[in-house]
């Protein structure tokens, strides 16, 4: 008997009308479910499975396992926890209903991806649940946390659900109270401590191909005293961190896993007058990350109505004059989703690629009509660029005790019965409808976009190429960029310590990956293409795909030699010593805020560097040679 026949005869207890329904969702979800092939990678905007297949992920999240308790009060007892939530830091609703039941609930929901929160502490904890946490799933008494973690993602992926892991909290504590411990990644744990939880994850589910992406963590954002940055290199970097983690984690423990990167959630002191700010992924824009592996990259921002661009989203104490996102208009609100997040996917050509935003608002209740007004219009926004999501929160609880409407999935404690989205009392139906059928207009398999990556030389080495990472340091003591393998240099910044690769156009890497390194003139042929300047040309038929600088000068350049000979026409010398030098349309984007920077043709490649070392000079990249 089919899996969704066993479905049909399971709902033929309610109504006729709620009977034909769920046959409907339950048979589309099912065949959903089924219908992809792991892993998944990025092409372009798109996630896409391992036939090349749009995987539009169609999230939601199932939190508790990272904790529900306020912070104050006898952490057994319900009144202490979140709306009376009390998930005993499980996935919440194993109390009350069945596995089986939640997962047929998800998928009516029609959505193919979990998002699985967990705290580090979650993953420490050997003492076993106690009964009564997991009352309507005798199959998980006696289990750790971690145990009873392990059963609910395999039952989601034996169901064919996607599953992200979530590295939500630290400490073991709802999300997201002031100086709470899980401010960042480091507030509770050190840098080490936190990479370490993660290998040990990833490598723990590795074998189940359904477990998709690795979510760093959630909504990185001020303490008391100190603000999370991208980019200044100090304790607090969310981008230094992300991306350092994030490379590890690719080559130590999973290279077929998706890195997924929150933007950062808040800076600044929340009272008027004083600077504050919700970044999300506005720094992308100059500063985004490159990974050994280059398809694995998957961006996120979190959006709610009561939260603004410049509100942190409180009442009273930290609450400011600023706007919340549903006091703007629909095109406002476009506007500035935009600019802080859909840009990402919206962007051709740029260095930065393939969003997904988190959002919800209140189902039942006494709802605000602005709030209303902003879920309809998020929604909107959603189905207007056809983006991924995921909403928060799948499971809640209703009852005498419990009166949270944000699940999409609810179950009364006192008597067990489901209230769910299609049961009846929940207005967001018809507009989730909308969301979740939305019928993609992209053609499948998706089309190989061109690829555009940034190196970033502003901490030390940034070799992304696998395979010469494996042979070791070409310029021992000196700083170096190398692209990702299969991409080759093309741009580079008049600071040195900033460029852009890419895999435009086909050049192709001869058979063993040879490569010279060039640290004279000793190739410089057909002329002299930048007089005056000191030249590091590559043999012919190589081209650049990596640099190494002391202080600002160039000290060599990597060449790959290439696999058929390469023309030297082209558009020759481009000078970038004294204003920007790149091709209409800023292909690859700005890579170098704020700084000069030569970039070749999409169709050429960069046969040199030139610099000078001229006194006031640096030696610092000045210009490029760049031929096809």
């Amino acid at each position: 008997m089919s899996r969704c026949f066993l479905r049909i005869l399971r709902t033929s207890i309610y109504t006729q009308a709620f009977f034909l329904v769920s046959i409907l969702f339950v048979c589309q979800a099912n065949a959903a479910l089924s219908d992809w092939t792991p892993p998944l990678s990025t092409r372009g905007r798109y996630v896409v499975d391992a036939n090349g297949v749009r995987f539009k992920l169609k999230a939601g999240n199932w939190h508790g396992a990272s904790g529900t308790y306020t912070g104050s009060g006898d952490i057994n007892l319900d009144p202490s926890h979140h709306s009376n939530e009390n998930s005993h830091t499980l996935p919440l609703g194993l109390q009350y209903a069945s596995i089986d039941a939640i997962l047929d609930g998800l998928e009516s929901l029609r959505i193919n991806t979990i998002r699985l929160p967990f705290s580090n502490e979650m993953i420490h904890d050997t003492t076993p649940v106690q009964d009564s946490w997991v009352a309507a799933n005798s199959q998980l008494k006696g289990l750790t946390p971690l145990q009873v973690y392990d059963a609910v993602i395999k039952a989601l992926t034996d169901r064919g659900f996607a599953v992200i892991l979530n590295n939500h909290t630290n400490k073991s504590l709802w999300c997201c109270g002031a100086n709470d411990g899980n401010d960042r990644w480091n507030k509770s744990q050190s840098d080490d401590v936190w990479a370490a939880d993660w290998l040990f994850m990833v490598s723990r589910y590795r074998s189940n191909g359904r477990v998709i992406g690795a979510d760093l963590y959630n909504e990185v954002r001020r303490d008391l005293l100190d603000d999370p940055n991208w980019g200044l290199a100090d304790a607090h970097d969310w981008y230094k961190a992300s991306q350092w983690l994030g490379d590890r984690i690719l080559v130590e423990a999973n290279p077929d896993i998706l890195i997924i990167i929150e933007g950062i959630n808040w800076t600044g002191i929340p009272v008027d007058g004083f600077a504050h700010h919700r970044p999300t992924l506005e720094p992308v824009r100059d500063l985004s990350h490159t990974f050994v592996v280059t398809n694995k990259l998957v961006y996120s921002a979190h959006f709610y109505a009561y939260t603004g661009p410049n509100h942190s989203g409180a009442t009273g104490i930290g609450e400011t004059s600023d706007l919340r996102y549903r006091d703007y208009s629909k095109p406002d609100l476009f506007q500035i989703m935009t600019d802080q997040a859909g840009y990402v996917a919206l962007d051709a050509d740029k260095h930065y690629t393939a969003p997904i935003s988190e959002f919800g608002v209140e189902g039942r209740g006494d709802i605000l009509n602005a709030d209303e007004t902003w879920f309809n219009n998020m929604i909107s926004y959603l189905v207007t660029y056809d983006l991924d999501f995921a909403i928060w929160p799948l499971i809640g609880y209703l009852g005498p005790s419990n009166n949270n409407g944000w699940g999409l999935l609810n179950w009364d404690p006192t008597t067990g019965k489901r209230d769910g989205l299609y049961d009846g009392n929940d207005w967001r139906a018809g507009v989730w409808d909308s969301l979740v059928d939305l019928t993609s207009g992209q053609t499948s398999p998706v089309a190989t976009p061109t690829r555009w990556q940034m190196l970033n030389l502003d901490y030390g080495d940034f070799v992304q190429s696998k395979i010469q990472s494996a042979r070791g340091d070409w310029d021992s003591g000196a700083r170096k960029g190398m692209c990702p393998d299969g991409l080759r240099l093309i741009g580079i910044s008049a600071a040195s310590t900033r460029a852009l690769c890419t895999n435009s156009a086909t050049y192709a890497w001869a058979s063993g990956n040879p490569t010279t390194t060039v640290f004279n003139e000793n190739y410089v042929t057909n002329g002299d293409w930048a007089s005056g300047y000191t030249k590091y040309q590559c043999p012919s038929n190589s081209y650049v795909v990596g640099y190494a600088i002391r202080d600002a000068k160039v000290s060599t350049v990597l060449c790959a030699q290439s696999s058929y000979s390469l023309g030297t026409g082209g558009s020759g010398t481009k000078w970038f010593d004294k204003g920007d030098n790149r091709p209409a349309g800023e292909i690859g984007g700005d890579f170098h805020n704020g700084k000069y920077k030569g970039v070749c043709e999409k169709d050429e490649y960069i046969a040199g560097i030139a610099f000078t070392t001229r006194v006031g000079s640096n030696g610092a990249p000045a210009a490029i040679l760049c031929q096809k």
